[in-house]
């Protein structure tokens, strides 16, 4: 069994990883209590890094074959 990386599967779990940093940070400082301008500040770094997420699974470069299971 080979195990290959591929750019696709960095870009994918990078983007995962982004997601679970920026929500545990937030939970984390919403702990120890935040004012409304922190609030907003979490709330956009959030939906930024799910819109990250999203944008690198549903736009494939150009040219770019699609597997069965994909």
């Amino acid at each position: 069994m080979s195990l290959e990386i591929t750019q696709r599967d960095l870009t994918e779990w990078g983007s995962a990883g982004l997601v679970f940093v920026s929500g545990a940070m937030t939970g984390h400082y919403a702990a120890a209590g935040m004012d409304a301008t922190q609030w907003l500040g979490a709330a956009i770094a959030v939906l930024g890094s799910v819109a990250v997420a999203v944008a690198v699974r549903v736009w494939r470069p150009k040219g770019a074959a699609v597997k069965a299971g994909d």
